[in-house]
């Protein structure tokens, strides 16, 4: 195990890849900051429930769209510069919700414009840790790098209660102290592999957007990356609106949930270079269909008999949480984990097929994942809207699920034959 750990450190640059995933984990973090931030901010500002999922979503999509052109602009100048520029717009956005804070809807939303340069940053830390290591560790890799989506678990871990104690204004500059940190170790320990990078255009992309293969990374990802990230900015409206919970319990929640998708992303990775990506994926799609469909069907809980009037957002606390919650977050614990080893699976499978284009693809790719998170947000808004219950927008992705299962199973025979046979991995 040592020999083989020794060989895997050996075989690219380990500064690199600790660096990139920091960056992605602190970006992650900010991300998806107005997840749990949106249940004080809307309340200070009189906003209605199915508005507050659309909060929730702009900078997942906004985060999905910028992924391309931060892509292109990391195969331009490097990636490190293009990640130095990003994290200090976001810090810069940071700084100004700090001082500021926000007096309308519109402010909120363009502040999540600011954080969608922040998701983007996955654009950046994927092929920077990927172009360092040969493709028999491409699963693992960027597993790593991918796990630094655990960030959000931070977010749900502290921002409610920070929120509660300081004022949702100051967690903005709370979060600026890692971002401030994580910057100066970025630009100390990252370093561009020595490999030639394609030329990036308009042209680039649309050749790959010939290639059905793109669209069916595209689409897997929108499921697996969209199912993760829709859940990490959704679920803390989800727990208070459905089981009456508590603005801290429901970060706490939120944390079980979201931990699962992140720490297995890289098991996800490990099993899909043991495996391959295909089959891998044919697990993971049937697991997701099967938590979606038992979520739509999990009743409301009850309201807490007494509610304490001092708290900024009233409901149940950990201590006394109704069963009907557990077994709801045991449902999405068991599906996190496996949308987590889905994005591991997919971009064990990405490099394989694209390595020359990993800068366009990582873009493209990521942004069908971040498009997916948003309509996930935006249809368990639309769902509880329009029929007061969440469980069409869990039908939706259930039977999104299920189409990507029978996707994979279309195409394997021709990957496997095909790039899977030239690629030296196993696929």
């Amino acid at each position: 195990m040592k020999s083989s750990f020794r060989e895997f450190r050996q075989a690219g640059h380990f500064p690199t890849l600790l660096s990139a995933f920091l960056y992605f984990d602190v970006s992650f973090m900010v991300w998806v900051v107005l997840g749990p931030l949106a249940l004080y901010i809307t309340q200070d500002l009189n906003i209605p429930i199915g508005e507050k999922f659309t909060i929730v979503a702009i900078p997942i999509l906004c985060g999905a769209l910028l992924r391309i052109p931060l892509g292109m602009l990391a195969d331009h100048i490097g990636p490190k510069k293009a990640g130095q520029i990003g994290q200090l717009i976001v810090m810069f956005g940071m700084g100004y919700a700090w001082l500021f804070g926000f007096d309308s809807k519109l402010a909120v939303e363009l502040m999540g414009v600011v954080l969608g340069v922040a998701g983007a940053s996955f654009a950046v830390a994927l092929p920077q840790a990927s172009r360092w290591y040969p493709p028999r560790y491409q699963g693992i890799v960027l597993g790593i790098a991918g796990a630094g989506n655990m960030g959000v678990v931070l977010d749900a871990l502290l921002v409610p209660s920070l929120a509660e104690q300081y004022g949702w204004q100051s967690v903005f500059g709370f979060l600026l102290l890692p971002l401030l940190i994580v910057f100066v170790l970025y630009t100390l320990m990252a370093k561009d592999a020595p490999e030639q990078r394609s030329s990036v255009s308009r042209a680039a992309y649309l050749e790959v957007l010939q290639d059905s293969d793109t669209w069916w990374f595209m689409f897997f990802y929108f499921i697996t990356f969209g199912g993760f990230v829709g859940l990490a900015n959704a679920l803390p409206l989800y727990f208070v609106t459905w089981f009456h919970v508590s603005g801290v319990a429901a970060g706490l929640l939120a944390a079980i949930v979201v931990f699962a998708g992140s720490i297995f992303r890289p098991v996800g990775g490990m099993m899909a270079d043991r495996f391959g990506g295909i089959r891998s994926l044919q697990i993971l799609f049937t697991v997701v269909a099967l938590c979606y469909f038992l979520i739509a069907f999990m009743p409301e809980g009850p309201w807490p008999a007494v509610i304490d009037g001092t708290a900024k957002v009233a409901g149940w606390g950990m201590m006394e949480l109704p069963g009907v919650a557990w077994l709801a977050v045991l449902i999405f614990f068991i599906g996190a984990m496996a949308l987590g080893m889905g994005n591991g699976a997919v971009f064990q499978l990405v490099p394989l097929r694209f390595r020359q284009q990993m800068g366009v693809m990582t873009g493209l790719v990521g942004a069908g994942g971040g498009v997916g998170g948003f309509m996930l947000a935006k249809a368990l808004g639309w769902s509880q809207a329009a029929s007061g219950s969440f469980a069409i927008g869990f039908w939706v992705f259930a039977a999104l699920a299920l189409s990507g299962l029978f996707g994979i199973r279309r195409v394997k025979r021709r990957w496997r034959t095909t790039w899977g046979a030239v690629s030296g991995a196993r696929v």
